[in-house]
């Protein structure tokens, strides 16, 4: 009889103990899904989705340039980045739902956490000079203050894509993401 009662007792702990555990991944569902309240699906996008496909920055350069310079030519410092501050963006990915992995260049940061960030596709972009093209700089501006992120992280940014050229102190953007989801990542 005792036996019976252990293992009544012991069943009920176990079916409790999975209706908790159900009930924490319900709560933990809930509050991702409230972290991107619209709960939309976003598309994987690369980088390369960024740039026309016809795109070529050298070819302006290069038709500007009759001589050869080299790279301490200031004037030819200067129309490379006119070139690639006026790199085209790609129309059709204007107010797409997406999700883009890179690296954080902060912009505006308070007590640790995130309001306004660079997205950049390669380690030390916008860090070092000169800065990528104006298409490979993404905006983002966080719904939330993102924490436990610092310059250059890898992070996963989901959100509305909008065509737009900006302006900040590390370079010159072409789009920007109001990110309902900035998760870190382990690798790029």
């Amino acid at each position: 009889m005792k036996r019976r009662v252990a293992l009544a007792l012991l069943a009920a702990s176990c079916v409790a103990a999975v209706a908790l555990g159900a009930t924490v991944a319900t709560h933990m569902l809930r509050s991702r899904q409230e972290a991107d309240s619209t709960s939309r699906v976003y598309a994987e996008i690369r980088w390369e989705a960024l740039i026309p496909p016809d795109w070529d920055p050298m070819k302006r350069f290069l038709a500007s340039n009759k001589g050869v310079m080299d790279d301490s030519d200031a004037n030819g410092q200067r129309l490379m980045r006119a070139i690639w501050d006026h790199a085209p963006t790609v129309d059709a990915m204007d107010e797409r739902d997406v999700r883009l992995t890179g690296y954080v260049v902060p912009l505006e940061e308070s007590e640790g956490e995130l309001k306004e960030f660079l997205l950049v596709p390669y380690f030390g972009a916008c860090i070092h000079s000169p800065p990528p093209p104006a298409n490979q700089i993404v905006e983002v501006r966080a719904t939330r203050p993102v924490s436990g992120v610092q310059s250059m992280d890898i992070v996963s940014v989901s959100g509305r894509l909008s065509v737009a050229r900006g302006e900040s102190s590390m370079g010159t953007t072409g789009y920007r993401i109001d990110a309902s989801l900035v998760e870190a990542t382990a690798a790029h």
